[in-house]
């Protein structure tokens, strides 16, 4: 299936590892140009170059607020035009509702919450019909996560800004998607399941409860985000697309 991807150009962030990488090289793959940015500088470069020539990095914080127009405007600079944005960014500290601090809270909020929406805001502001905005949310939109209180708390917060960016944009032709990855196989969950102190014994319940009986790949994640960033979906919009291998079961 043609996607309709070649010399589209997106920015992605959070792409110097994991589920913002995945994305980027699924976009990549399917003909499209992209910007990806994460705050190590030596890891974004390496991911730019792992990804080749149709593939720019800048290393940013997404809770920077000049971070935005920086990133749109080198998309301008270096591939000629800007068709979409996926925001990602790490996942928050873990922890219970009792223990994570005010000073871990106002930094998840600064990076996850309101740097994503300084991001969106200024896509909204500079893309035409077609564009589309993307947010990697998590499955706790729909169903806490224990141990995840943070997230738990900032993600279905987002999803819900999303969608009413998706109601506000829709009249000039702007999409506005969201993801809700679970147990993807990918360092954070990995680390996550260390804590357990057992971490084999922690995937192996978690995958029983997974009605697929196995983790995602970072490459099944980065496809599903590579379609609804395409014009292939372009009648999708306000969606939250679970990728998770049905471990959601309600509609």
């Amino acid at each position: 299936m043609d996607l309709g991807l070649k010399d589209r150009v997106y920015v992605v962030t959070g792409a110097s590892r994991g589920l913002g990488f995945a994305s980027a090289r699924e976009l990549v793959a399917d003909g499209a140009k992209v910007v990806v940015s994460g705050r190590d500088e030596k890891q974004v470069a390496a991911a730019a170059a792992e990804l080749g020539p149709n593939a720019v990095g800048v290393a940013a914080d997404n809770s920077d607020p000049e971070v935005a127009q920086r990133l749109i405007r080198t998309a301008r600079e270096h591939f000629g035009r800007f068709d979409g944005v996926l925001v990602s960014v790490g996942g928050p500290a873990p922890g219970f509702a009792a223990d994570n601090t005010d000073e871990q809270w106002e930094a998840a909020f600064t990076a996850v919450y309101l740097g994503a929406v300084r991001l969106a805001r200024a896509a909204a502001g500079e893309l035409g019909e077609g564009g589309v905005i993307g947010f990697v949310l998590s499955g706790s939109v729909h169903e806490p996560i224990p141990g995840l209180t943070i997230s738990n708390g900032l993600r279905p917060g987002l999803a819900g800004f999303a969608k009413s960016l998706a109601a506000d944009l829709g009249p000039q032709g702007i999409r506005v998607v969201g993801l809700l990855p679970a147990r993807i196989d990918t360092d954070r969950v990995r680390s996550l399941d260390a804590l357990s102190g057992d971490a084999d014994a922690a995937r192996t319940a978690n995958e029983a409860q997974i009605p697929l009986r196995r983790y995602g790949t970072p490459e099944e994640f980065g496809r599903a985000a590579a379609f609804l960033l395409s014009p292939a979906a372009s009648y999708l919009t306000g969606v939250m697309l679970p990728v998770d291998g049905g471990a959601r079961h309600g509609f």
